[in-house]
Parts: structure tokens; C-alpha cells; sequence
């Protein structure tokens, strides 16, 4: 079982940038995949970034290419979503997720999820 806390959000100004933070427990963490989705009001769950087990791969959503970038410090236990200009449109509430030895874009392929931390763009 993992538990994962995501911190870090905020209400930042167009242009800004924000670090997400999603702490998650247990002592298996290295074997994790971890993935960040978001969810907007009154849109679908949507894939923002991965991050293998090993740290050597990631993806990114084209909508956030080249502006976010994900990364994992498994000392800490701790994944890492860093967020430069920041558009209204990535307003969301933003959710870490895990799964064991496996990674993807795809929501159904993580079993574990953080309750998710809001980010606020304004314009």
C-alpha cells in the first residue's frame, strides 16, 4: 500500500512558475512508476507527466511540453512536478499517482493516488 500527499499548489499569476511536491510513503518507492494528471472544472482527468521507476524516462502532455518538468528523488520519496509559464488553461486540480513497475499516460495504469493539490493561474 502507498499513500501519497501531494503540496505545492497555489493561485500564481500568468507566466509564473509553481513546484508540486508529492511525498508518498512505504519503502518500496524506487519500484514505483509516478505520473501527475489534472482535472479541470468541468473536464475529463488529463495526463500531465510520467516518470519511470528508474528516473531515465519521462513523457509530457504536448500541452505542457518544453514548460513542465518532472523528476523523482527517491532518497526523499518524493516526485517533483516543476510548472514555468503557467497558463489560465493549467488551471486544475493537479494528482500524483504510483503504480508498481509500471508507467504510462494513462490513468488506469496507476493503482495508487494522491487526494490532489489546486493550482490557480490567473490572467
Amino acid at each position: 500500500q502507498v499513500q501519497l500527499v501531494e503540496s505545492g499548489g497555489g493561485l500564481v499569476q500568468a507566466g509564473g512558475s509553481l513546484r508540486l511536491s508529492c511525498a508518498a510513503s512505504g519503502r518500496t518507492f524506487s519500484s514505483y512508476g509516478m505520473g501527475w494528471f489534472r482535472q479541470a472544472p468541468g473536464k475529463e482527468r488529463e495526463f500531465v507527466a510520467a516518470i519511470s521507476w528508474s528516473g531515465g524516462n519521462t513523457i509530457y502532455a504536448e500541452s505542457v511540453k518544453g514548460r513542465f518538468t518532472i523528476s523523482r528523488d527517491d532518497a526523499k520519496n518524493t516526485v517533483y512536478l516543476q510548472m514555468n509559464t503557467l497558463k489560465p488553461e493549467d488551471t486544475a486540480v493537479y494528482y500524483c499517482a504510483a503504480a508498481p513497475r509500471r508507467w504510462g499516460s494513462a490513468a488506469y495504469q496507476y493503482d495508487y493516488w494522491g487526494q490532489g493539490t489546486q493550482v490557480t493561474v490567473s490572467s
